[in-house]
């Protein structure tokens, strides 16, 4: 059997699908010594070098996938590295096996909101859960300035043009509080960039707190502490499983380190030793 390569990555927890494909893109991945193309597909017991580190292709495994539930603070960032130094949510997290692929999130946080995030080890998850047609809903609780009447509430539901397209909620309700205090709840079934932020303020109202309180299924809890993470209870984590469709999906090639054999050369052959000189 064979199986896209970009695919097989994924679901292995070496990055999410866009990244896969950059790293083939940017000639980072090998099978069998060869740079692949987009597109290019691999077998079983392919030999398989991406971005230095080697893995072998491996018949289909049924393997629980690993979910952590984080309570992101304020001042981190969600990428992986960034340019100015400031903390990310990954240096928070537990580290991975060697070998076994790496944290992967859904979706991101700006750096001033704060809330649920959750990661996966199963790309294939991750980008099911993330990708738009699957309408999973996010809940927030946002604390606004600004006069909210009940046709700034209307507005916010039958939708508004952003820069980026139509956004709106799905719901809002009133989260209690009084004056610049006063909160609400919304909900979405999207994650486009700063878009909870970006709604409020084309109505005219300011953000002062952000805080994701749902992703589906999964909330955030009272006794989780900002900077803390745990793993989902299974109950949580089969019921993301099953919203993304991971019931009914098919199990797929999987990968495996191969660190203790060197791949081939590029176009086939063992590496060559170089001779020994001779002593005079």
């Amino acid at each position: 059997m064979s199986e896209r390569i970009h695919k097989v990555l994924a679901r292995a927890g070496l990055g999410s699908r866009r990244a896969v494909e950059r790293w083939i893109t940017e000639r980072q991945v090998r099978v069998n010594g060869n740079v692949v193309e987009p597109g290019a597909a691999v077998d079983l017991d392919d030999r398989v070098t991406v971005r230095g580190r080697r893995y072998r292709v491996v018949a289909p495994q049924r393997r629980a996938p690993r979910w952590l539930r984080y309570h992101k603070p304020e001042g981190q960032v969600t990428t992986r590295h960034d340019p100015e130094g400031r903390p990310t949510v990954f240096e928070a997290l537990p580290r991975m096996p060697a070998g076994a692929g790496r944290w992967i999130s859904l979706g991101r946080l700006d750096v001033n909101t704060t809330g649920l995030m959750l990661f996966t080890d199963d790309g294939d998850l991750a980008h099911a859960l993330t990708h738009p047609s699957t309408q999973v809903e996010r809940e927030y609780a946002v604390r606004v300035r600004g006069s909210v009447t009940p046709e700034t509430l209307e507005r916010l539901t039958a939708g508004i043009l952003l820069d980026d397209g139509e956004a709106r909620f799905d719901r809002v309700t009133d989260g209690g509080g009084q004056g610049a205090n006063h909160w609400y709840h919304v909900i979405l079934h999207e994650g486009r960039r700063n878009e909870v932020r970006r709604i409020w303020e084309a109505v005219g109202c300011q953000v002062a707190r952000l805080t994701r309180i749902r992703f589906g299924p999964v909330t955030l809890p009272r006794h989780l502490r900002a900077g803390r993470f745990e793993d989902l209870p299974p109950a949580e984590a089969d019921a993301l499983t099953r919203l993304a469709g991971g019931a009914q999906r098919a199990e797929g090639l999987g990968l495996e380190p191969d660190a203790g054999r060197k791949g081939p050369r590029p176009g086939g052959g063992r590496p060559r030793t170089p001779p020994r000189k001779r002593r005079r």
